[in-house]
């Protein structure tokens, strides 16, 4: 046993800064947590901060401010959810019927770019896009005689926006997923289709889509672990005061919450709240993709 330590040495020292990082910014920092059950006090530190137990958890229950970011957590990221696996999914079996490599290569290059923008650059863009005054797409609605339409300020439209520019922003890199599944089915299947008179829209429905049911089981079963994650770096580059009401998110309420009105505590409880409940999704969605995909990590 312990030649064989020795004779993978290396490979452990290599492994050595993943861990360190883990232990620093993962594992290290899960003491902080005692803040969640505490008035938290800079002042007074961990250990002089008084105990309250679950007082903080009662006070956000209680507050309307908490029920709303909930709501729009949920509300938002299921369209994500969604959309997010149906969008890529339909691109996919489209492209897959574009036979000219060349065309099918510079499609998937066009999709792909905005994935690798940033939300800082792309709030910026879309900014522009959608201005009530100059924006491209107000201007093509005052072409057809509609009125300007307030999308990054107006209530009704902001989450519309907030699930419609993520979806465009990352399908191309979700079609990824579903272009390797099409590969994996057997050409064979479409030979034997063809012979026996089957056309493109049967081979879809008969061929295509079975083959590749186990993936859209897996990808939309492990979609659950992160129906309260709804896009933080996207919401509050895009969030204004008067979008809090139908924008606001969880991750967003603890960034106020913590670092701009400095209530620690709170923001602990909340995140905690959330953590939680992100652990029981995802445990979840790993038995429902192991039963249903056969899907597993150990």
């Amino acid at each position: 046993m312990t030649g064989k330590i020795h004779k993978q040495g290396t490979l452990h020292l290599m492994l050595l800064p993943s861990v360190i990082l883990l232990l620093v910014y993962s594992y290290f920092p899960m003491f902080g947590l005692i803040m969640a059950f505490q008035r938290f006090r800079a002042t007074q530190g961990f250990f002089r901060s008084a105990w309250v137990g679950l007082d903080n958890f009662r006070t956000l229950f209680m507050n309307p401010a908490f029920s709303s970011a909930l709501r729009n957590t949920v509300f938002i990221a299921s369209m994500k959810i969604v959309l997010g696996m149906l969008v890529p999914l339909i691109f996919s079996l489209l492209l897959n019927e574009v036979r000219k490599n060349l065309i099918k290569r510079s499609i998937q290059t066009i999709v792909y770019l905005p994935y690798f923008i940033s939300w800082v650059l792309m709030a910026g863009i879309l900014i522009d896009i959608l201005s009530p005054s100059s924006g491209m797409v107000n201007r093509f609605l005052v072409a057809l005689n509609i009125n300007p339409v307030f999308f990054l300020g107006n209530n009704r439209w902001f989450p519309y926006v907030l699930v419609a520019t993520d979806v465009w922003k990352s399908f191309g890199w979700g079609t990824i997923i579903f272009l390797a599944a099409l590969t994996g089915i057997n050409p064979e299947l479409y030979e034997a289709s063809i012979i026996d008179g089957a056309g493109r829209w049967k081979q879809t429905i008969h061929i295509t889509l079975p083959g590749i049911l186990s993936m859209v089981i897996l990808v939309a079963t492990l979609s659950l672990g992160s129906i309260l994650n709804a896009g933080f770096d996207q919401v509050f580059n895009l969030l204004t005061s008067i979008t809090i009401p139908s924008g606001d998110i969880i991750d967003t309420l603890v960034y106020r919450m913590g670092i701009e009105r400095a209530q620690f505590s709170m923001a602990t409880a909340t995140g905690l709240f959330k953590s939680v409940v992100s652990f029981v999704l995802i445990t979840t969605s790993y038995k429902l993709a192991y039963k249903y995909a056969g899907y597993r990590i150990f």
